[in-house]
C-alpha cells in the first residue's frame, strides 16, 4: 500500500517490495503519478528519485550540521551494534532467497530494539551511542522452531514477535537506558509455527530459554484438526485446496505478574478467532485456551447462503496504559475483531483470571458508534490494527474499505483511520459480571481518510500492515506497510498530510517504529524507525510538516460512499465547528504570543457541553423577554455548567458570542466610510447592552457566586470581554473623530491628511484581514467590520503591532508623516489600555480575586505590541532633529503616557507570576531594561526641550528660568519613575534641581526590600565620593545607611562614631585594619559594576587604624572593653615587629612585600628562620609572644624550629674548647652564656619579665623536662629535648641547658641585652 507511487526500470529488480497491479483508473499505492503543489526536493516524497543510503548519513556528528541542512530529511541516529552487522553479512553469504528478510521490532517502554536474523535474537538500546552499545544475543535453537528462522515465503516475512518484560516495572527517557535496566525478561512466538521460547532474565550469565516446540497435541493446539506440525499442515493445505487454512498468531502481548520473581502472563489472538493464555515462570510454560467467544464470524454469508469464518480475526492485542489510580493486580487489555473492540481485565493475583467487561460495535449500521456499513459503493470493511495513547484513554484503528466505483466499476481501497475515546464520567469496575448497558467509547473525530482513492490489494498485504501513534506532530500516525515502507499521517487545518520515510533501496525495508523518548514530561517525541539495514533514523516534527504532502483529490463520484469524513467535515463548516476534527482547525490561529488551549492539543466540544450551552441561552433568553430567572442555578448546576473553567467554560462561551456576533446586515459599503456609519457604534452599543443583561443575568441567578468561588478564570474571560467591548466602543469614537476631522481639514495641511489618518485605519485592515482569512466563514465580510465583530480577539490589534508596524509606518515617509501616525497609534493602544483599566476599577466588586490571575492587557502579545510601538516612538525622537519643537513636544507627550501603561502592563505580569510561584526572573530583567531604556530617553528629551525653550527666551534670569521649566516638565516622567523605581531618573531630577528636600522626600517615600531609592542614592554618592553628603545623610536614614556601609566599612566607623556608636566603631576599625583585600570591603557580589579605587593600605595606615580601634574602644568602655585594648595592643606590637623584621631583610622582592602586605604571623616567623641571623632569631620569639595560646599550640614545630635556629647562632663546640684551654671560671662562664642567643630566647620567653598576649610559652613547651615548676602538657617535649638533638650537645651540652635556665631565672638588673 504505502510503497511509492513511480516504478522506475532501475528498480526493478528491487528486492521486498510487493508492489503488486493496480486497478484500472485507480492510482499506485497510495499516489497516483501527479501531485498539484507538490515540492520540488526532498528525499520523503514519494517521486524523488532514490539514492545511496550511505549519502543519507552525514559525514558529520548532527550536532555539527550547518544552516545549509535539509530539514525535511530524516536524522540518521545510528547504526546496529557490530555483532548484529556480522550476522546480517553471514546472512547475505548464506544466498538466502530474495523475499525472505529478517523480523525485527522496536519496544516503546524500554526503548530496545530488537532482530531476528536466522537462528538469533539480538536486543539493544537504540538510544545508546554506537561506542557504548550492548548488544543481547539469544540463540533460538533449530530444534525448538523448526524451519521458522528463515523463510523463503513472502507471506512468512517478519513472522516473528517479541515482548519485552521489564520486571523493575519503570519507564525511562535515558540516553542509558540498557545500562539502567536491571532485569529483563523475553518472550517470543513465531506467528506461523506458533514456537514459544520464554528468558526469564536475558542478564543472567548464561541464560537459557524455557520452550514450547512448534508442534501440539490435539487438546491445546491453537491449529485446527489433529496433531500435525506447522509444516505438515501446509503440506496438507498445498495438496488439497478446500482444507481450512491453518491458524495464526496474529498479536501477543505480555506483563509481569506483581510479588512473584520472574513470573509473567503472555496472550495471544488466533486468526481462527481463538485466545490462547501463557503462564511464564522460571520452572516452565503452560498454555490454556481462554474459554471466550469472539464471535469472529462474519454477519454475511457467502452467494450460497452459508456462514463463512473471517479469516484473520481477532486482529490486534494491546494493553491499556495504567492509570494512575489503577490497580497493580488487575490489568485491561483491548482486542480488535472484525467489527467490534472488546475489553478484557486479567486478574493477575492470586490466581490468573479472564473476564470480558465490554465491547463497542465499531462497524455496524450506525455511524455515530463508529463506521456505517452497507453504504452505496461499499464492499467489504476490514479493521487491521489498533493502538491506544499512552494516558489510556484514545484508541486508533487503521480501516481499509474495498470500494467500487460507480462510473468506471473499477475497484479500489480507501484507507483511514478511526479515534475513538471513552466518554467522560464512564468507569467500568473488574468486579462487574453484567455487561454495561452504556456505551463506553464515542468517536473522538470523524474518520480521517488518509489515502481516498488506492490500489485494491490482496487482503495479506492488508493484514501485514501495522499501526503506532503518540508521536509528533501531536495527532500524528505511522502506518508500516508488510513490503516495508512506513507512512507518517496527519492532520492540519483540515486535510490529510502524509509523510513518507524514503531510504535508498540498500537500506532495506523498514522493520518497525516506535516513538523517540521525550526530554520532557507528558510531551511527545519523534518518530524513530528501524530499517533492515540502514540502522535507526529519526523523523524530526519539523520534517513531518514541511514534507508532508496531500493525498490525491478525492473522487467526486464517490457520492455516498464510505468517505463520511468529508461529509463531515462540510457538516462542521456549515454549522461552526461544534466538533473540530483531530487537530485544532484554523480558528486555532497563531496569534503571537498568546497561549491557547486548542493548539496544543484536540479540542473537543461534548454532548454535555452542548445541552449545557442550549440551556444557558433558553434561560437568558427567557431572562431578556421576562426578567425572571426561576431556578436558573439549579437546571445549570445539573446540566454541568460549572465543570469546565477557563473558556471552555459555557458561560465564557457565551459571553464570546455575544461580543462577537455579526451582524446579518451591518453595511453594504465598502471602504473607508464604513467606520462612519452609526451602524457601527449601533452594534457595539447593542453588545454592551446584551452583555451588561448578561451579566445582570448571572447575577441574579447566583451564577456569579458559583463562578467567583469555583471558576475564577471564566468569570474574569466574561468580564474581560466587557472590557474589550468598551474598548472597542472607545476605539470606534476615536477613529470617528479622525475621519470628521480629516473630512473638515483640522487633522493637518491637506497634502498629509490621507496619509496621517490612515494609521489606524491600516492597523484596522490588518487586524481584519488576518481574521479573515483565519475563519473561512468571515471571508465574505469587510476588514473592518471583521474588526469590530471581533471584540474577543482584541489582543490582534497588539500582536499586528508588533509583527507589522512597518507595513502602518514605513521607511519612505516623511519623519513628520511618521509621527503623526505614531501618535496616532499611541493614542489608540493607551485608549484600549485605560479603557480597560477604568472599566475593571469602576466595577471592581464583579471580579474574582485577583491572586495569581494575569489580566488579558498583561499578556506577552500585548506588552510586545506596546514595545513595539514605543521603542519606534523613541528612534523617532532621536532622529528627528529638524522637526519643530512643538511636534517633538507632541510625540514625547504620546510616548510618556505609553511609557507608563508599557510599565503597569509588566507589574500586572510580575505581580501574577509571584502570586502564582513561578519563576519571573527573565520577565523581571525585560522590565527592567524596557524601563530603564525608556525613562533614561525620555529625560534627556526633557533636557533637550529645557535647552530648546531657554534658547528661545533671553530674560536675564536664565538660570531660575530653567530650573522652573525642568521641574515643570518632568515632574509627569517622575511620577512614573516613583511608581516603577526608576531610581536613576529620580536621582537625575534631584541632582539636576538640586533639591535636597525632594531628594529626601524621595527616600523616605521609595523603601523597597534592598533599601529602595536610598540605597542607591548612598551608593550615587559612594561612587561620586561625596563622601560628606553620605554620612550627613546618616542623620536622617541612620538604619539604612549603616545597611548600606556595611558592604563600605572604610566609611562605617565614621557613621558609628558619629551615631556615638563607639564599641561597633572599635570593632569596624578593627577589622578593617586587618583586612587582607585591596580594597575596604567596598563591593557587593551584585554591584560588581562599582569602580574600585582604593588601595590596599600601609603597615603605617593599619597601624593608624588600630590606635583609633583603641581610642574608640576606650571611648565605648563596654564590659569587654579590657579585652579589646589587650589585642589591639598585641596587633600593634606584630605590626612593629614587622616593620622592624622588614628592616634586617635584604633588599629584594620579600623586603618590599613585607613593607606594604599586611603578613600573618606564621609567615613572619618563616622569614625570620630564613633570615640565619640572630636578631631575626630572636625577633621570632618576640612575634609567639603576641599570639595566642591557640597558636602557639597548632605551630609548637615552628616553635622548635626556632629553639633549634636560637642554638645554631652560636658555636658551642668552641665555647666550650675555649672553657677548658682557657681555664674560665664560673663567673667568666656566666657572662659569656649571657651573651648567647640560646640565653636572650630564654629570658624572653621564659624570664621574669617576659610579656605575651596570652598565656606562657611553658604551657607548650617548657625548658626542661620534668621540671615541676612548669606544667608540661606534652610530656617528653621541651626545650632540653631538642637541644639534645644538637650536634654539639654532647660536649656543650651542660653550657647550652645552664644558657636555657639562666635565661630563665636571671635577675632584671643582672640581663643585658645582646647589642
Amino acid at each position: 500500500m504505502f510503497s511509492p507511487a513511480t516504478n522506475k526500470s532501475s528498480f526493478s529488480n528491487q528486492k521486498g517490495r510487493h508492489l503488486g497491479h493496480a486497478a484500472p483508473d485507480s492510482p499506485s499505492t497510495p499516489f497516483s503519478s501527479s501531485f498539484a503543489n507538490r515540492p520540488t526536493s526532498g528525499t520523503p516524497a514519494p517521486w524523488t528519485s532514490r539514492l545511496s543510503v550511505l549519502a543519507r548519513i552525514p559525514p558529520v556528528k548532527k550536532t555539527e550540521r550547518g544552516v545549509d541542512a535539509d530539514p525535511i530529511q530524516p536524522i540518521y541516529v545510528g547504526e546496529f551494534p557490530q555483532v548484529v552487522r556480522d550476522a546480517q553479512a553471514s546472512f547475505v553469504q548464506k544466498n538466502v532467497p530474495g523475499g525472505a528478510w529478517v523480523s525485527g521490532g522496536m519496544d516503546k517502554g524500554t526503548s530496545l530494539s530488537w532482530i531476528i536474523c536466522e537462528n538469533r535474537l539480538f536486543i539493544w538500546s537504540y538510544l545508546s551511542p554506537v561506542s557504548s552499545k550492548k548488544c543481547f544475543v539469544l540463540e533460538l535453537s533449530p530444534s525448538v522452531i523448526g524451519s521458522g528462522g528463515v523463510s523463503s515465503e513472502p507471506s512468512h516475512c517478519n513472522s516473528w514477535m517479541v515482548c519485552v518484560v521489564n520486571w523493575d516495572g519503570r519507564r525511562t527517557s535515558s540516553n542509558n537506558v540498557v545500562q539502567q535496566l536491571k532485569s529483563l525478561g523475553i518472550v517470543v512466538c513465531n506467528q506461523k509455527t506458533q514456537a514459544f521460547l520464554y528468558w526469564p532474565d536475558i542478564f543472567e550469565d548464561g541464560a537459557t530459554p524455557l520452550t514450547i516446540p512448534a508442534s501440539f497435541d490435539d487438546s491445546n493446539s491453537p491449529g485446527v484438526g489433529k496433531a500435525l506440525s506447522y509444516w505438515e499442515q501446509q503440506h496438507n493445505r498445498n495438496k488439497d485446496s478446500y482444507l481450512v487454512e491453518p491458524s495464526y498468531f496474529n498479536s501477543l502481548i505480555a506483563c509481569a505478574v506483581p510479588n512473584r520473581v520472574h513470573v509473567c502472563i503472555a496472550l495471544a489472538c488466533g486468526s481462527n478467532g481463538e485466545l490462547w493464555q501463557f503462564l511464564c515462570t522460571p520452572s516452565g510454560i503452560s498454555r490454556k485456551k481462554v474459554s471466550q467467544n469472539f464471535d469472529t464470524l462474519s454477519a454475511h454469508g457467502s452467494d450460497t447462503g452459508k456462514s463463512l469464518v473471517r479469516k484473520g480475526y481477532p486482529r490486534s492485542l494491546i494493553w491499556r496504559s495504567d492509570l494512575p489510580t489503577s490497580d497493580i493486580t488487575n490489568k485491561e487489555f483491548f482486542l480488535l475483531t472484525d467489527y467490534e473492540i472488546q475489553c478484557f481485565n486479567v486478574k493477575l493475583v492470586p490466581d490468573l483470571s479472564i473476564s470480558k467487561l465490554w465491547s463497542h460495535e465499531i462497524i455496524g449500521t450506525d455511524g455515530d458508534l463508529g463506521i456505517k456499513k452497507d453504504l452505496a459503493g461499499q464492499k467489504r470493511i476490514w479493521p487491521l490494527d489498533m493502538q491506544v495513547d499512552d494516558r489510556g484513554k484514545e484508541l486508533t484503528i487503521l480501516i481499509a474499505t474495498l470500494c467500487k466505483d460507480r462510473i468506471s466499476s473499477s475497484s479500489y481501497t480507501q484507507y483511514s483511520l478511526l479515534t475513538m475515546q471513552f466518554r467522560p464520567g464512564i468507569h467500568i469496575s473488574s468486579e462487574n459480571t453484567e455487561p454495561p448497558r452504556e456505551r463506553i467509547l464515542e468517536k473522538k473525530a470523524p474518520l480521517q481518510v488518509i489515502i481516498p482513492k488506492a490500489r485494491a490489494d490482496i487482503e495479506d498485504l492488508l493484514f501485514s500492515m501495522r499501526l503506532r501513534v503518540g508521536g509528533k506532530p501531536s495527532g500524528s500516525a505511522i502506518i508500516l506497510s508488510g513490503d516495508g515502507t512506513a507512512t507518517v499521517s496527519y492532520y492540519w487545518r483540515n486535510s490529510t498530510k502524509l509523510y513518507q520515510f524514503d531510504l535508498p533501496w540498500d537500506a532495506g525495508k523498514v522493520i518497525d517504529a516506535s516513538v523517540f523518548p521525550s526530554t520532557e514530561d507528558g510531551e511527545e517525541g519523534a518518530w524513530v524507525v528501524l530499517t533492515e539495514k540502514a540502522g535507526v533514523w529519526v523523523i524530526p516534527e519539523k520534517a513531518v510538516l514541511l514534507g508532508g504532502v496531500e493525498p490525491p483529490e478525492r473522487s467526486l463520484s464517490r457520492k455516498g460512499s464510505s468517505n463520511e469524513g468529508a461529509a463531515e467535515e462540510r457538516r462542521n463548516l456549515k454549522f461552526g465547528g461544534n466538533i473540530v476534527p483531530r487537530r485544532a482547525s484554523s480558528e486555532a490561529w497563531d496569534a503571537g504570543d498568546r497561549q491557547r488551549a486548542m493548539i496544543t492539543g484536540v479540542v473537543r466540544r461534548s454532548a454535555q457541553d452542548e445541552e449545557s450551552e442550549a440551556l444557558l441561552r433558553s434561560l437568558f433568553h427567557d431572562f431578556l423577554l421576562s426578567g425572571q430567572v426561576d431556578d436558573s442555578l439549579e437546571k445549570l448546576r445539573k446540566s454541568g455548567a460549572f465543570e469546565k473553567d477557563g473558556e471552555a467554560n459555557v458561560f465564557a462561551r457565551m459571553s464570546r458570542s455575544i461580543v462577537d456576533t455579526l451582524a446579518k446586515h451591518w453595511t453594504t459599503t465598502r471602504g473607508a466610510e464604513i467606520v462612519a456609519l452609526s451602524a457601527v457604534s449601533s452594534q457595539l452599543l447593542d453588545k454592551q447592552q446584551k452583555h451588561q443583561s448578561f451579566l445582570q443575568f448571572i447575577a441574579l441567578s447566583k451564577c456569579h457566586e458559583e463562578l467567583y468561588s469555583k471558576q475564577r478564570d471564566s468569570l474574569q474571560i466574561i468580564l474581560e470581554h466587557g472590557e474589550k467591548l468598551v474598548g472597542m466602543i472607545q476605539l470606534r469614537e476615536w477613529q470617528n473623530i479622525i475621519c470628521q476631522n480629516r473630512s473638515s481639514g483640522i487633522a493637518s495641511p491637506s497634502n498629509l491628511s490621507s496619509e496621517i489618518a490612515g494609521s489606524l485605519w491600516d492597523l484596522i485592515q490588518l487586524v481584519g484581514e488576518k481574521a479573515r482569512r483565519s475563519t473561512v466563514l468571515l471571508m465574505d465580510r469587510d476588514n473592518a467590520e471583521v474588526f469590530y465583530s471581533k471584540v474577543s480577539d482584541l489582543e490582534e490589534v497588539f500582536y499586528c503591532l508588533d509583527h507589522q508596524l512597518q507595513y502602518i509606518i514605513g521607511g519612505e515617509q516623511t519623519v513628520m508623516v511618521q509621527i503623526q501616525r505614531a501618535c496616532e497609534l499611541s493614542d489608540a493602544c493607551t485608549t484600549l489600555i485605560r479603557t480597560a483599566v477604568n472599566y475593571r476599577h469602576e466595577n471592581h466588586a464583579w471580579y474574582p480575586s485577583p491572586e495569581g490571575l494575569t489580566p488579558w492587557y498583561c499578556q506577552p502579545v500585548v506588552r510586545n505590541g506596546l514595545w513595539s510601538v514605543a521603542s519606534f516612538m523613541l528612534d523617532l525622537l532621536k532622529e528627528a532633529s529638524g522637526v519643530n519643537l512643538s511636534a517633538k513636544s507632541d510625540l514625547y507627550s504620546h510616548l510618556e503616557g505609553l511609557t507608563d501603561d508599557l510599565l503597569e502592563t509588566y507589574t500586572g505580569a510580575i505581580t501574577a507570576k509571584v502570586e502564582r510561584g513561578e519563576d519571573n526572573k527573565g520577565l523581571l530583567g525585560q522590565y527592567w531594561e524596557r524601563r530603564d531604556s525608556l525613562l533614561d530617553s525620555l529625560y534627556l528629551q526633557i533636557k533637550g526641550f529645557v535647552e530648546a525653550k531657554c534658547q528661545q527666551d533671553s530674560d536675564e534670569d536664565i538660570q531660575d528660568q530653567k530650573e522652573a521649566i525642568l521641574r515643570d516638565l518632568s515632574l509627569p516622567l517622575l511620577s512614573i519613575a516613583r511608581r516603577h523605581e526608576g531610581y536613576q531618573t529620580m536621582w537625575s531630577i534631584c541632582c539636576d534641581l538640586n533639591d535636597t528636600v525632594l531628594l529626601r522626600k524621595l527616600m523616605h517615600e521609595s523603601m523597597g526590600p534592598k533599601g529602595g531609592f536610598s540605597y542607591f542614592v548612598f551608593k550615587q554618592l559612594y561612587l561620586n565620593h561625596q563622601f560628606a553628603k553620605l554620612l550627613r545623610l546618616g542623620e536622617e536614614f541612620q538604619d539604612e545607611l549603616a545597611v548600606f556601609l556595611k558592604q563600605h566599612k572604610d566609611l562605617l566607623w565614621l557613621h558609628e562614631i558619629l551615631q556615638n556608636q563607639f564599641s561597633l566603631a572599635s570593632e569596624t576599625l578593627h577589622s578593617l585594619a586587618l583586612s587582607e583585600v585591596d580594597t575596604p570591603v567596598s563591593v557587593a557580589e551584585d554591584e560588581r559594576e562599582f569602580e574600585l579605587t582604593n588601595s590596599m593600605p600601609t603597615l603605617m595606615e593599619r597601624k593608624r587604624l588600630l590606635y583609633l580601634s583603641r581610642i574608640a574602644a576606650m571611648a565605648g568602655r563596654d564590659a569587654e572593653f579590657a579585652e579589646k585594648t589587650k589585642c589591639i595592643h598585641a596587633e600593634i606590637a606584630i605590626l612593629k615587629l614587622q616593620e622592624e623584621i622588614g628592616r634586617f631583610l635584604p633588599d629584594d622582592f620579600e623586603k618590599q612585600v613585607i613593607g606594604s602586605q599586611l603578613l600573618p604571623p606564621e609567615e613572619l616567623i618563616e622569614l625570620c628562620l630564613k633570615g640565619q641571623s640572630p636578631m631575626l632569631s630572636l625577633l621570632a620569639f618576640d612575634v609567639f609572644a603576641w599570639t595566642n595560646s591557640s597558636f602557639r599550640e597548632s605551630n609548637r614545630s615552628l616553635l622548635e624550629e626556632c629553639w633549634r635556629s636560637a642554638a645554631n647562632q652560636d658555636d658551642w663546640g668552641s665555647i666550650y674548647q675555649a672553657s677548658i684551654d682557657e681555664g674560665w671560671s664560673e663567673e667568666e662562664i656566666l657572662h659569656i652564656l649571657r651573651g648567647t642567643c640560646l640565653f636572650q630566647a630564654s629570658y624572653r620567653c621564659y624570664g621574669p619579665e617576659a610579656a605575651t598576649y596570652e598565656g606562657s610559652f611553658d604551657e607548650v613547651l617548657p625548658p626542661t623536662q620534668n621540671e615541676p615548676e612548669f606544667p608540661v602538657k606534652h610530656v617528653g617535649c621541651s626545650v632540653e629535648g631538642i637541644l639534645l638533638q644538637h650536634k654539639d650537645f654532647p660536649e656543650a651540652g651542660k653550657l647550652m641547658l645552664t644558657a636555657v635556665m639562666l635565661g630563665a631565672d636571671i635577675k632584671v638588673e643582672d640581663y643585658s641585652p645582646m647589642q
